[in-house]
């Protein structure tokens, strides 16, 4: 069986390229999924880039989300026919990912896809998606809508625009911050009630505390505009982190958790465990399902693919992008 796949090289430099490959390039595993649609995320155009820190083996198949429909099974949870979502994992890091017409995974990576979401939809949302519920989920579960606004960081990008777009339909008064001007309009329009300069969330007097400013905050950015975040928090306000773009470290006295009570989840989409998974897919499908994302989403071929990881890695992508796999 033969299928395209988008290849990255390193040797001798690197190269991005989509080829035609066959079944035998794909890894030992129970379950071969025909691969529909996949999404664009971060750790993608990182992969693709030759981040080691990311995919230490090329040549390498990046992608880490896939929705599809099972060929081949030897696992007794999975049949042919079946509707399949994965994202997380180790998929499209250091194993083949989903920017294939085809995958094959280990059994226990899979969930099954909602009765009311179509595989199309699923990729909407993605991992980006995905993550954006997680973080919703801890500010839902500790603060009301009318405790104060929620701050949501790195607003344009996946996880932020999903954020925006759920906590605005629950009711909340969101605040997007961002460095793109003119991408205003744009966050408005999914649900932001303020827009937020990266200047004002990017503190550099030192100060350990700040003025009291958000009930809760969901930071995709790290680094020093987390920092910022934690100290500008009200009292018993909620922070969830879950990226980052900006740093992966951060500093911060302990004053406002002890003197405000402040509490920081982060954030893991990789090894969430497979119920809590189900269950967030169950919210994107129902109560928190965004009216008119499937609309929005930017849909591409295989073969454009490297072209919008590279304005992902340049800071110039914005939204949710699909990748069609059946058309491809």
């Amino acid at each position: 069986m033969n299928f395209k796949s988008l290849r990255v090289y390193l040797e001798p430099t690197l190269r991005i390229a989509v080829e035609t490959v066959d079944e035998t390039i794909l890894p030992d595993h129970e379950v071969l999924i025909e691969v529909h649609y996949s999404s664009l995320n971060y750790k993608d155009a990182l992969s693709a880039n030759g981040n080691k820190g990311v995919s230490k083996n090329y040549p390498h198949t990046p992608g880490i989300d896939v929705a599809g429909i099972v060929k081949d099974s030897k696992s007794d949870a999975w049949k042919p026919g079946d509707r399949v979502i994965v994202t997380g994992y180790d998929l499209g890091m250091n194993t083949y990912g989903g920017f294939s017409q085809y995958v094959r995974v280990p059994s226990d990576w899979i969930v099954s896809c909602p009765d009311s979401l179509e595989l199309r939809d699923a990729m909407c949302y993605g991992t980006a998606g995905f993550t954006a519920a997680l973080s919703v989920e801890k500010i839902v579960n500790n603060i009301t809508p009318d405790a104060g606004e929620i701050l949501v960081t790195g607003a344009t990008g996946g996880v932020g625009t999903v954020a925006i777009a759920i906590l605005s339909k629950l009711g909340y008064s969101v605040a997007a911050a961002t460095g793109k001007a003119t991408s205003a309009a744009f966050l408005q329009s999914i649900g932001a009630k303020t827009i937020v300069s990266r200047e004002e969330t990017n503190d550099q007097t030192g100060k350990a505390l700040l003025r009291s400013r958000w009930a809760g905050v969901i930071d995709t950015v790290g680094g020093n505009i987390l920092s910022t975040a934690i100290k500008t928090t009200q009292y018993l306000g909620h922070i969830t982190c879950c990226g980052n773009v900006s740093s992966p470290e951060f500093s911060s006295s302990i004053y406002p958790f002890i003197l405000k009570g402040v509490t920081l989840h982060g954030i893991d989409s990789v090894a969430c465990p497979k119920e809590h998974r189900f269950k967030i897919w169950e919210y994107l499908s129902t109560d928190w399902a965004i009216p008119g994302l499937y609309q929005a989403v930017h849909e591409v071929t295989l073969d454009e693919v490297p072209e919008q990881l590279d304005l992902m890695i340049k800071g110039k992508h914005q939204g949710r992008t699909i990748v069609n796999l059946k058309n491809s």
